[in-house]
């Protein structure tokens, strides 16, 4: 049922607003009397998790269908990995020698929002996990080509926060990591991964099953840093075991710099994969 034809409708936003302004009463004390959709004691019940689990699906699905993004690329990485001129105060040498590839995140987001606005911003939008680290460099590559870009934050126990890049329309938070990939995945045409830690390593897994298994097209999978990425899998021994084929090595590939990931990206043929 389209728009004008629910026009003729009292709206639920009026409902709730008259429901707050009736008497004071033992009877409209009661929760029983809260209009469902305004009654966060009933919508935090653990039955009505399946309905909670399609609100997250549809809220940022909806935001981004209105902003007409239809296609993004999506930055993967620690954390943790600090900007170059931070590196004296990171924790070990290894963080300190990966800052390079902040800078790499903030120039390679940077070159796809330029390319990204060339078609009013609806194509290659940069996606990231809305934190610091190299998120925080992907988004800030974004606004430094005056171009928008996304960020899908988690609820997690201890202290975070949206980095100051994220555009503020398209900033999310999520309480499901499940409806949380989804959404990087949705609409993912490039999935680059840098330098990170169990997170990363998640998030790069998942979407390479997905895609191993037909699950999910293939597109540019591209990991930055090949030495952090050799040294931490061993991938040949992965194939050579047998646990997965050796056409799975072909799924992704190793690079250093943004150039080399842009250069793959625009040679990416995309009709072949059903685009």
């Amino acid at each position: 049922m389209d728009d004008e034809r629910l026009s003729q409708f009292r709206d639920a936003g009026s409902d709730r607003s008259s429901a707050e302004m009736v008497p004071d009463t033992p009877q409209t004390r009661a929760p029983a009397y809260r209009l469902a959709f305004n009654d966060p004691d009933f919508m935090l019940r653990k039955d009505l998790r399946p309905v909670r689990l399609q609100l997250e699906l549809l809220k940022p699905e909806l935001i981004l269908n209105e902003r007409g993004i239809k296609s993004t690329v999506v930055l993967f990485g620690g954390a943790r990995i600090p900007e170059p001129s931070q590196k004296a105060g990171a924790r070990t040498k290894t963080l300190a020698d990966l800052s390079r590839y902040y800078d790499e995140a903030r120039e390679f987001a940077r070159l796809m929002t330029e390319r990204s606005m060339a078609a009013y911003g609806r194509e290659f939008v940069v996606a990231t996990g809305g934190g610091p680290g190299v998120m925080e460099a992907g988004n800030r590559g974004a606004a430094d080509a005056g171009g928008a870009s996304i960020g899908l934050n988690i609820v997690l126990p201890h202290e975070q926060a949206p980095n100051e890049y994220v555009t503020p329309g398209l900033c999310f938070n999520f309480h499901y990591f499940a409806i949380r990939k989804m959404h990087f995945l949705m609409r993912a045409r490039a999935i680059c991964v840098f330098p990170g830690g169990f997170g990363t390593l998640d998030e790069t897994f998942e979407a390479l099953t997905l895609i191993q298994t037909d699950r999910m097209k293939r597109m540019p999978f591209l990991l930055f840093g090949e030495e952090f990425w050799r040294r931490i899998i061993n991938w040949e021994a992965l194939a050579e075991s047998g646990t997965i084929s050796d056409e799975d090595l072909d799924l992704f590939r190793f690079v250093e710099s943004a150039a080399e990931a842009i250069e793959i990206i625009d040679a990416w043929d995309y009709d072949s994969q059903g685009y």
